[in-house]
């Protein structure tokens, strides 16, 4: 699989897997957990979570996918803005690692902007990297004026998560041309619209053109640039097939250019989106 590399020089799975909406029944979890390993064998190996998915069931969710196997998984977790603080911060991510039952997380994001500076929050994602309760530090859903402050504040961001797929093209004005400049990777969250892509359109006639659906289309077009990494959610097995034949699907430009059609790119600025 095509990897993206990091700032600090690693390199992780382009595709990974999302967890948003798990952890939340009790009698879902064993599927959600085998839906995660299914993808860590297919080489989805990046699984992202947060401690505000299923209050903190997520993390235990991916515990337990990962169990056994830890040194063959990225981990990504997120911290809400309320805790972003300096005593805060280091006390989330202690409830992180125990419902993920691991002494490390590889790359902790703040979720979004709260109240807290930027600046206090960097300071105790630093003390949390120099004692190796984790290992890189991000952001989520922040806009290009943020990531500036952020710049100015330090350098080490890793990663920006935000909201990106073909109905959803904003970012695609200033955000992710200024990522790129600066090396900062872009994680793709809800990279299917959470399944609500439009039927009998383009993607689904390019999906029978490649014998795929729409959903492995869209997934293939987000995956397109390469400083992109996508993490789909799914729950049932032929799902998570699916996802992982986007990373080896090639759209050609005729495909390109039919989806700028359909969901045409930007043309000034615009809202950060947000689910």
């Amino acid at each position: 699989m095509r990897g993206v590399t990091l700032p600090g020089g690693e390199t992780v799975p382009a595709l990974g897997q999302g967890t948003w909406y798990m952890g939340e029944r009790a009698d879902r979890r064993k599927a959600e957990a085998a839906a995660l390993r299914r993808g860590l064998d297919l080489g989805m190996t990046l699984v992202d979570t947060a401690e505000m998915y299923g209050d903190g069931g997520a993390e235990e969710v991916v515990g337990d996918a990962i169990a056994g196997r830890r040194d063959e998984v990225f981990v990504v977790s997120k911290v809400y803005p309320h805790n972003a603080s300096r005593k805060g911060v280091p006390a989330a991510a202690e409830r992180s690692l125990k419902r993920l039952r691991t002494d490390r997380i590889d790359l902790y994001l703040l979720h979004w902007r709260g109240r807290h500076p930027l600046a206090e929050t960097v300071e105790a994602f630093e003390a949390l990297r120099a004692a190796g309760k984790i290992r890189y530090w991000g952001v989520s859903n922040l806009d290009t004026s943020d990531m500036e402050e952020l710049a100015g504040v330090g350098g080490g961001c890793a990663a920006n998560q935000i909201l990106y797929n073909v109905t959803r093209r904003g970012v695609e004005f200033d955000l992710l041309p200024w990522c790129a400049a600066h090396d900062v990777p872009v994680m793709a969250y809800s990279p299917i619209e959470q399944g609500r892509l439009p039927a009998g359109g383009a993607l689904d006639i390019i999906g029978k053109r490649h014998g795929v659906d729409r959903f492995t289309v869209a997934l293939a077009w987000v995956l397109r640039q390469p400083e992109v990494i996508a993490i789909p959610k799914a729950v049932r097995p032929e799902h998570v097939d699916a996802n992982r034949k986007a990373a080896d699907l090639v759209l050609t430009a005729e495909d390109l250019a039919e989806i700028d059609r359909a969901f045409p790119p930007p043309r000034r600025k615009q809202p950060l989106a947000m689910l």
